[in-house]
């Protein structure tokens, strides 16, 4: 008698909790495990090969970076721990997530007086904000199993409109330690919400995950997000 093969799991190679938070209400229960990557180094590295960066590339640089670290730790590490993994089939995934802002980059601010200035720049006015994601096939191929050995990625991009706040708005959410924590220094879904006007694009790609953007790259390994989720 042949036994069914087990749902595949997707493991999320990032800290972030708003990508675990949309993942799990999209009925995905992700393992987690974060990268050691360098990620200063990683875009130098991706600048000496490839020359300037868009920002477009730029985070799916690091979103691959970020994925592959996490696979060969898996391989290599074995003290590597990863929270509720019975050894079931992984789904790698990896995201980084950047705002261009007048054709800059900017990644978390590194204090309050740098999450300060972001906001004098972009209170009133409109940016992108770029999320790479990177995919990696690591079921078993051939005789073994289903796999496809796929590593691949895309970038999903959603220009965001940002409110003409107040002084006193921004020293207030600066003050709240939340600007810190997050690419562009503000959220969608939390405190920075109000300070929002509107969005054109997905709406999941500026909390940190696209999940259609998700969809598409499963469907390139012939999965579907219903094959992720967790019964």
């Amino acid at each position: 008698m042949t036994t069914a093969p087990s749902s595949p799991r997707l493991l999320l190679a990032s800290a972030s909790p708003a990508r675990r938070a949309t993942l799990v209400r999209a009925g995905v229960d992700p393992l987690v495990a974060v990268s050691s990557v360098d990620e200063d180094a990683a875009l130098a590295a991706a600048r000496e090969r490839f020359g300037d960066l868009e920002p477009a590339d730029a985070v799916l640089v690091l979103a691959q970076a970020k994925v592959e670290d996490v696979a060969r730790r898996l391989v290599d590490d074995p003290d590597l721990d990863v929270p509720g993994w019975d050894g079931e089939d992984l789904l790698l995934l990896g995201c980084d997530s950047m705002l261009e802002l007048d054709g800059q980059i900017l990644g978390k601010p590194a204090d309050a007086d740098d999450a300060v200035a972001r906001w004098a720049a972009m209170r009133g006015r409109s940016g992108v904000l770029h999320t790479g994601h990177w995919l990696v096939d690591d079921r078993p191929s051939g005789a073994d199993g289903p796999g496809t050995g796929g590593t691949l990625g895309a970038t999903a991009s959603t220009v965001v409109h940002f409110a003409d706040v107040s002084d006193a708005e921004v020293a207030a959410y600066v003050a709240t330690g939340e600007p810190m924590l997050v690419a562009g220094a503000f959220t969608v879904d939390g405190l920075g919400g109000p300070f929002v006007e509107r969005i054109e694009g997905d709406h999941h790609n500026v909390v940190g995950l696209s999940l259609p953007l998700l969809r598409h790259l499963l469907g390139e390994v012939g999965l579907t997000l219903p094959d992720l989720w967790r019964r």
